[in-house]
C-alpha cells in the first residue's frame, strides 16, 4: 500500500491555474499566467528540490503531461534544471487520458478505465508514492473521492480572482494535520497536510469563556 501526495502551487484564494508561464494554460482568457516567478527564491527552490528527494511516481492530467513532455525530454545537459529533467524524465508517469497511443515520453502509462478505480488500485501496489504535479481536473476527482493522503502546499501572497482552482464544492470532507511549515522571504507559505479523519464539529454555547 502506497500514499498518493498532492503537491501544488496555489493563490491565496485557491487558484492553480499556469502558474509557470502566460502560455501554459490560458483556458477561460487567464491572464496571469506565469504568478509564481517572482517570488521564487531559495527558499522555494529548496522545497521543490525536497518535495522530489523521496522516491516517487507521477500522476498527471493530460493537459499538464503534455506540457511536461514537451519540457523536460529537452532539457541541454548545461542547464541548472538537468537534474530534476533527469528525475522526471526516469520515473514512471501515470497518466489520466482517453489517447493512449500519444504517450510518447519514457517510462508514461496511462490510466484504463474508471479513473478512481484505477487509481485505488495504483495506491494498493508496492512501490514509492504517488505524486501530483498540476494536473487540476485530476486532483479535484482525487478530491472528491477521498484518494488524497497528503497535500503539500505552496500558497502565494496573491489574489487571482478568476482562474482554475485547487478546491470545488465536490471535495470529500476531512479533516487535516499540518505536520510542518515555513515562509520564505517572499511571503510564500509551504505547508505540508496529511488526512486525520473526519471534520469534528462543535458549539460555544455553555463554554466557559476565559
Amino acid at each position: 500500500m502506497r500514499t498518493l501526495t498532492v503537491a501544488a502551487f496555489i493563490s491565496l484564494d485557491g487558484v492553480m491555474q499556469a502558474p509557470g508561464g502566460p502560455e501554459e494554460d490560458p483556458a477561460g482568457g487567464f491572464r496571469f499566467g506565469g504568478w509564481i516567478v517572482p517570488y521564487a527564491d531559495k527558499t522555494t527552490g529548496q522545497a521543490v528540490q525536497d518535495l522530489f528527494s523521496q522516491p516517487f511516481e507521477l500522476l498527471l492530467g493530460r493537459r499538464t503531461y503534455d506540457i511536461f513532455a514537451s519540457y523536460w525530454p529537452r532539457i541541454q545537459p548545461d542547464s541548472t534544471n538537468r537534474t530534476l529533467a533527469d528525475l522526471f524524465n526516469g520515473v514512471p508517469k501515470h497518466v489520466a487520458t482517453h489517447r493512449v497511443d500519444s504517450l510518447d515520453w519514457q517510462n508514461s502509462h496511462a490510466l484504463q478505465g474508471n479513473l478512481v478505480d484505477a487509481i485505488s488500485a495504483l495506491k494498493r501496489q508496492d512501490g514509492p508514492r504517488l505524486l501530483t504535479q498540476g494536473s487540476g481536473d485530476l486532483v479535484r476527482q482525487l478530491l472528491a473521492a477521498g484518494l488524497a493522503d497528503e497535500m503539500q502546499l505552496m500558497i502565494h501572497p496573491i489574489l487571482l480572482g478568476r482562474g482554475k482552482r485547487l478546491f470545488d464544492d465536490n471535495a470529500q470532507a476531512s479533516a487535516l494535520t499540518l505536520l510542518n511549515s515555513t515562509s520564505s522571504p517572499g511571503g510564500v507559505l509551504i505547508a505540508r497536510y496529511i488526512r486525520s479523519g473526519e471534520v469534528r464539529t462543535g458549539t460555544f454555547e455553555g463554554v466557559r469563556q476565559q
